[in-house]
């Protein structure tokens, strides 16, 4: 099979790249994407937006953006094939303006550039593209453009698979190397603190005071003595937990002066494991630990803080077999395109992570991604043209 048209994939890119779309806000990249796959071919009446918004608790501009395709030839009656991945960017992103250096797309400002995930939406339309004027055989497709993944992976947890019609499996583009086959990754807790103590002066009467700084002091350092901060390993499973954020319930810094005992600190952290019960066992350990500081810092009466622990479920983990068809058409395309299939799992959360929960089997490739979340982020062409290929693969089977 001739080679994708990489000029006009690599514009598409670039279009993308200079769109801003941070998550929670990409009305904007997906109305420049709904436009590209309009001038790719695809008829206006088979793009739309889903409602996932509206259940998202975060305000986000718009739903996830679903586009569909007929099957063509032989296939044309075959169960549709669903290719995804993320409209959003971090917040870093912001201003980003990409500019071409050989092999290479980089930034030319003080920004995350966003090849995290601009690159899987160029791939998608891109792979339109090629089907479309090259009047290729293909199954049904259809295309899943989600919002708020950098965010909570909000847009594949809210989405209605009854949305997608019949699909048989997915592919995910969403990373650095076009080899790598993801079939699993990490489940996780995301979880919140409210530390409430006593504010006093912290002069003339700090023994008055409950301390919510002390509370939160005394929790992380038995969550550390416990073995349960960081990277954690216990009777041969594996696992971490961060504490990521620690301040007011504003998101500013908690404390309102050094003279003041104080009174309320609000923390937000995580547990990760490809064992969910292990995830459970860390976010258990950490609510334990902040409650047994409550207790131990009192004020003068003997009176002890408080603390409220709310956990959450952020995404399930999930390994899908080797012998599953969606590994075995993901294998042999990689072969097609002249690389060695990396079957591997993930330590991060993927939008995979809920549609395998939503009961679509789904295997994540990269295209070109490098040094996301940084302002040293770069796209490295060659690989985003073999995520290009890789796509025509799956989608042909050839």
């Amino acid at each position: 099979m001739p080679a994708v048209d990489t000029a006009a994939a690599t514009d598409r890119l670039m279009k993308f790249l200079a769109v801003p779309g941070i998550t929670g806000e990409e009305a904007k990249i997906a109305k420049e994407i709904t436009a590209a796959l309009k001038a790719a071919g695809v008829p206006a009446k088979n793009v739309r937006h889903d409602d996932a918004n509206a259940r998202i608790p975060l305000p986000t501009q718009t739903g996830n953006l679903i586009a569909t395709l007929p099957g063509v030839g032989p296939q044309k009656d075959a169960e549709p094939i669903l290719f995804m991945t993320h409209m959003d960017t971090v917040p870093l992103c912001a201003g980003a303006k990409p500019k071409l250096a050989g092999n290479r797309i980089v930034n030319e400002a003080t920004t995350a550039l966003g090849g995290d995930n601009r690159s899987g939406c160029a791939v998608l339309v891109t792979l339109a593209a090629e089907l479309i004027s090259r009047k290729l055989p293909h199954p049904p497709i259809v295309f899943l453009f989600t919002v708020r993944e950098e965010s909570g992976l909000f847009g594949a947890r809210h989405l209605n698979p009854a949305d997608l019609g019949p699909v048989s499996m997915a592919f995910n583009f969403d990373g650095r190397s076009a080899g790598d086959v993801i079939v699993g990754a990490v489940g996780a807790d995301r979880w919140e603190v409210d530390i409430l103590g006593k504010a006093s002066h912290a002069g003339v009467a700090p023994e008055r005071g409950i301390s919510s700084t002390m509370i939160l002091a005394l929790a992380l350092a038995e969550v550390r003595a416990g073995g349960w901060w960081g990277k954690v390993v216990k009777d041969g499973r594996e696992g971490t937990s961060n504490v990521g954020v620690v301040g007011d319930a504003n998101g500013k810094s908690a404390g309102d002066a050094t003279n003041v005992v104080t009174d309320f600190v609000h923390v937000k952290g995580e547990s990760r494991s490809h064992d969910m019960k292990f995830v459970k066992e860390i976010t258990a350990a950490y609510k334990a630990a902040f409650t047994n500081a409550a207790n131990a810092v009192v004020d003068h009466e003997g009176k002890p803080g408080k603390v409220k622990f709310t956990p959450r479920r952020d995404y399930h983990p999930f390994r899908i077999k080797d012998s599953a068809p969606v590994v075995k058409r993901a294998e042999a395309a990689v072969k097609a395109i002249g690389r060695t299939p990396n079957v591997r799992v993930a330590n991060g959360g993927l939008d995979a992570n809920w549609m395998v929960k939503h009961g679509i089997p789904t295997v994540t490739f990269g295209a070109g991604q490098n040094d996301i979340h940084t302002v040293k982020e770069w796209v490295d062409l060659p690989e985003f043209h073999a995520g290009c290929e890789l796509a025509l693969a799956l989608a042909t089977g050839t």
